[in-house]
């Protein structure tokens, strides 16, 4: 799975956000950075790149994305942890970014909690969550390919999760009850560009926890095929582009 998003939907629908929160990180002059849900490396590439004085953390809770993350930027300190249990001591970090990352924490208030306790006072946390599925081009034709294939029960995984915690007041409610206060949230859209519909639709039902879903469903080619051609009936054939949107985060500890 960690191969197939990186192949496929990192460059489309992750690089272009991962751009954007390093620009933000490096203008806040950062000397230690930890990073969650690091994934594959994009963003802590780009950190590494745009902050070369600092020092990078890079962690993530599953085991396969810290492997091929940290061959991807060796140059941070990489390891596998849980972002509302963190192996770090108090005041470790002046920075801590995340892309992604928090709408998939059980008790986000429990991990914001733990972001601020390794934070030194006055650092910052810097991060991003998906606004509602209806602004992602790419995953609305994505969600109609789903509903087409499994009529009777398509897979809720877009909707509950990457897009389930797509409210601002309540992701900054979050913030402000685990001791933070909340500096700037703003709504940030960028154009993704796929060569491939086809590649795209690979990305999300290879690359993600859908493809789980859809295999409880007894999918398989034959429901990839109804993805891709839903997919490719309102994006077309590719090279296709779309508007994605998200809200960005600055809390201060």
């Amino acid at each position: 799975m960690p191969a197939a998003y990186d192949r496929y939907l990192v460059p489309v629908v992750f690089r272009p956000f991962a751009e954007d929160l390093t620009t933000r990180a490096a203008a806040l002059r950062p000397r230690r950075i930890l990073e969650l849900a690091a994934g594959t490396g994009v963003l802590t590439s780009g950190l590494l790149a745009a902050a070369p004085s600092a020092e990078v953390t890079a962690t993530d809770l599953n085991e396969a994305m810290v492997t091929l993350g940290s061959a991807q930027a060796p140059g941070a300190a990489w390891r596998q942890a849980d972002a509302q249990r963190l192996p770090f001591p108090d005041g470790s970090f002046d920075l801590v970014v995340c892309q992604f990352g928090v709408m998939f924490f059980p008790d986000r208030i429990g991990a914001y909690a733990e972001v601020r306790r390794v934070l030194t006072p006055g650092g910052r946390f810097l991060f991003n969550t998906w606004a509602p599925l209806e602004t992602h081009g790419f995953e609305v034709a994505l969600q109609a390919g789903l509903d087409r294939a499994f009529p009777a029960d398509p897979p809720p995984f877009f909707r509950a999760f990457p897009h389930g915690y797509a409210d601002p007041t309540v992701v900054a409610a979050d913030l402000t009850a685990a001791g933070f206060t909340v500096e700037e949230v703003r709504e940030v859209t960028v154009h993704g560009r796929a060569e491939s519909v086809a590649d795209l639709a690979t990305g999300y039902l290879t690359g993600t926890p859908v493809r789980a879903a859809v295999e409880e469903r007894g999918g398989g080619p034959q429901a990839r095929a109804v993805v891709t051609e839903e997919m490719t009936a309102r994006l077309g054939p590719g090279p296709v582009t779309a508007p994605m949107s998200a809200y960005v985060f600055s809390a201060v500890a």
